[in-house]
């Protein structure tokens, strides 16, 4: 059976889901351009005429799965609601045992950027957005006197330094930390860096009276 024909913009992405399922297998360092058109019965030949390196497919795929998830933050961050309860679902969601896809993807790339400029350049402007979004809501809160948090960019900044450390822990050593016990920490981190005073029983921040 003839395989359908795509348009450019429809084979590209084709291309990257591939090439993200198999970075996920198989790790930035191993993947090959023949692993990628393999999956997909296509030719070496096709794959490099939409992205003419290794190093190109890879950058381009990191931002693939990465914008998607930014997508989802911008919609968690962007609800109708108080700013701590957006930015509690947030941290939820982005911490290593919620449901946001890719720890192993960011984390194959962020060791992948010390010898791939190109990774490098896609994966710390991605970084530089997810902090910006943060920023801008943790400002939201703190202007309207949800909280006293007097340094929304460096706050942001600390969340999420702690959240990508505990995703490496949990990534690379499966099971040596509850989900239970993880989901307290995210949520103490959050208060802490809000400037709330502790977290209550549910390990939920304490909302204002």
């Amino acid at each position: 059976m003839a395989r359908v024909r795509l348009s450019v913009a429809e084979r590209q992405e084709e291309l990257l889901r591939a090439a993200v399922e198999q970075i996920e297998v198989r790790g930035v360092a191993a993947v090959r351009i023949a692993d990628v058109a393999s999956a997909l019965g296509v030719s070496n030949a096709l794959v490099l005429y939409h992205f003419s390196t290794k190093e190109k497919l890879v950058a381009a795929a990191f931002a693939y799965a990465a914008e998607g998830d930014l997508a989802h933050l911008r919609r968690l961050l962007g609800r109708r609601t108080s700013a701590l309860r957006r930015l509690r679902a947030a941290v939820r969601w982005y911490a290593p045992t919620g449901t946001a896809k890719g720890w192993r993807l960011w984390i194959e790339g962020w060791a992948a950027c010390l010898r791939e400029p190109a990774l490098r350049e896609v994966a710390g402007a991605l970084d530089q957005q997810w902090k910006a979004a943060l920023t801008q809501v943790i400002a939201e809160g703190a202007a309207d006197g949800e909280f006293p948090c007097p340094d929304p960019a460096a706050a942001a900044w600390r969340l999420t330094a702690f959240l990508d450390g505990l995703a490496v822990q949990m990534t690379s050593y499966a099971g040596s930390l509850s989900r239970a016990a993880m989901l307290e920490w995210a949520d103490a981190a959050l208060a802490r860096e809000l400037g709330l005073p502790s977290v209550d029983g549910s390990g939920a921040p304490p909302t204002r009276p």
